[in-house]
């Protein structure tokens, strides 16, 4: 009997263990991004989104496509020296990455992920401007106006092969979702041997 029940209480905690990861995965998030080397020495730590969804094969290995977006302003030196007043680079990236958890029965766990995708990249420069409007006030009735504008003096995209790799940890809530923060290198290979290089820190919600 005792045996019986010690098969019967193996065979829950299996069971529980297994109902702590599930079948699909989704994930959200957003933070900062901070370029690295001569991507770094042209543009400005900026901000970024990600949304994921993916499947996991087992505890430890799961499968995820990410979306995400990426915009980082031009540094004042690079824009001096190119003659504009304002710039911006956006990026909007479509990876598929495995993802490895190195803990994942435990509270905070671990993990590793990497792979690579599509990148687009979107280079503006820019300079204030004002544009008019018309306007309606119930007591003063229709009237002209003017409004901030930014105006883009330059504008070039582009789609490129990229890679990222990265490493972050999570934490389980009592929603059996987990929150998570990470760092992910990217690498897009924008030809001519040169590369734009970045690093989003995000902070999210995956469950």
């Amino acid at each position: 009997m005792k045996t019986a029940i010690c098969i019967v209480g193996l065979l829950g905690a299996i069971t529980a263990v297994a109902q702590e990861t599930p079948r699909f995965a989704f994930n959200v998030g957003g933070g900062y991004t901070q370029p690295l080397g001569s991507t770094g020495a042209q543009l400005d730590k900026g901000w970024g989104l990600t949304a994921g969804a993916g499947v996991n094969f087992n505890h430890n290995i799961g499968l995820i496509a990410d979306v995400g977006y990426n915009n980082l302003g031009v540094n004042s030196n690079t824009l001096n020296n190119l003659g504009f007043p304002g710039g911006s680079v956006k990026v909007f990236s479509a990876t598929l990455n495995p993802i490895i958890h190195l803990l994942p029965k435990g509270h905070v766990d671990f993990y590793l992920t990497g792979g690579g995708g599509v990148y687009h990249t979107t280079q503006e420069f820019t300079q204030p401007g004002v544009a008019g409007f018309v306007g309606y006030s119930p007591f003063f009735g229709f009237y002209r106006g003017l409004a901030p504008t930014t105006e883009v003096l330059s504008s070039y995209t582009m789609n490129k092969p990229g890679v990222d790799a990265g490493i972050g940890f999570s934490v389980g809530t009592k929603w059996r979702g987990k929150i998570y923060a990470e760092a992910r290198w990217n690498r897009i290979f924008a030809g001519n041997e040169r590369y734009i290089d970045y690093i989003p820190v995000t902070f999210g919600y995956r469950f």
